[in-house]
Order: C-alpha cells, then structure tokens, then sequence
C-alpha cells in the first residue's frame, strides 16, 4: 500500500525532533565528547569535529567520514555525535576564511591525534606561519628543533589532522613548486593563491 501525501515528510519531521531532543539530553549529561558536522566550502565537503578542548580533526572528502569517525570513537572517544553546536566556532571561521574575511584562526586546538615530540613541534611551528607567507620544510624542521629533518617535517605534515587551520598548505619545497599535499596538489594550490602567496614577482 502506497503511504499517503504527507507521511514521509511527517516522518522525517518527528525523526530530526527525536534526534535533536536526544542530542540535548546527551549534552545536558555531559555525553558528547566529540561534535562533528560538515561544512560546505571551494574546496569541497570538509568534515569537522571538535572536542571540549578544541577542534581535533578537519577531513577531505578523499577521506571517508565514516572512517574518520571510526578513528575518532577507536583514538579519542566512542561518545560522538553530530552536534553544529560544538563545531559551530570553527565553522564560521572556515567560512569566514574561504571568503576572505578571516586571515588568522582564533578557534582552540585539541591537539590529542598529535602525541607530543618532533610531530606536535613541527604541526605547531607550522600553525605559526602568517596568512600570505610560505615556509620551506627545512625552516619548519628547523623550528621544530631537528634542522637536518625535513623529511620527516614532511611526513609529520602529511599526517596533520588539522589541515587548513594549522596551514600545512604553507610548507613548501626549497626548490620551488607547491609541492606534496594530502588533501591533493591542486588544494594546495587553491588556498595558496585564495592567501595570495603564489603571487608572482
């Protein structure tokens, strides 16, 4: 039997009140470890998650949010939920950069998918290169206490969990070109020039 007009638009109506009754319970109990949602930018569907602490995890769409989301629960906390409320500061700070209005991320960091050592160095020296300026992987090395490093400053960079916002964008080879970027070349292209750091002489 066919349901009637109506019914599944009724439906999903009492769906999206039962989830966001359930969402302000968990959040009155102190359930929610983990808030995520996604955000719709130029270069494509980001996933974002935060934790009490800060934002913890910025993905690429290449990265399949369902993964991402089973990293989070098996790493940091099987209590997540999809909750804009907790992301909401990191949001509309990515949507403020995107349209240029933003050039510096205010947003807390939960830096727990980082462990301390020449990682965490290299991603915090990382997240301090200005909007518009560009390092090379030997100076982030170098800051990060390890000059002769810079191998490993690129792998630490490849595993950056906080792309965008700690600006591993902004690391580029000695000898010219964007170089490698996990969240694919042509990203790092795009954010390089919406910073205008790829302008000519």
């Amino acid at each position: 039997m066919k349901p009637q007009v109506g019914w599944d638009e009724g439906f999903e109506e009492a769906s999206r009140r039962a989830a966001a009754t359930t969402l302000e319970v968990a959040r009155r109990r102190g359930l929610v470890d983990i808030g995520y949602t996604t955000v719709d930018t130029p270069v494509g569907t980001l996933f974002v998650a935060s934790t009490g602490k800060g934002l913890v995890r910025l993905a690429f769409p290449e990265d399949p949010f369902d993964h991402v989301l089973e990293e989070l629960a098996e790493t940091l906390s099987p209590r997540l939920l999809e909750d804009p409320k907790r992301t909401d500061a990191a949001r509309r700070q990515l949507e403020a950069y995107f349209e240029g209005r933003v050039h510096r991320f205010r947003t807390a960091l939960d830096w727990s998918l980082t462990p301390p050592g020449f990682s965490r160095r290299v991603l915090e020296a990382t997240a301090a290169i200005p909007f518009g300026s560009v390092s090379t992987y030997g100076d982030v090395a170098k800051r990060a206490g390890s000059p002769r490093a810079a191998r490993a400053a690129g792998n630490a960079l490849h595993d950056n969990p906080i792309p965008i916002v700690v600006p591993c964008h902004r690391v580029v080879p000695s000898g010219g070109g964007v170089g490698k970027y996990g969240g694919q070349e042509w990203r790092k292209e795009f954010l390089l020039d919406l910073e205008g750091a790829l302008a000519g002489p």
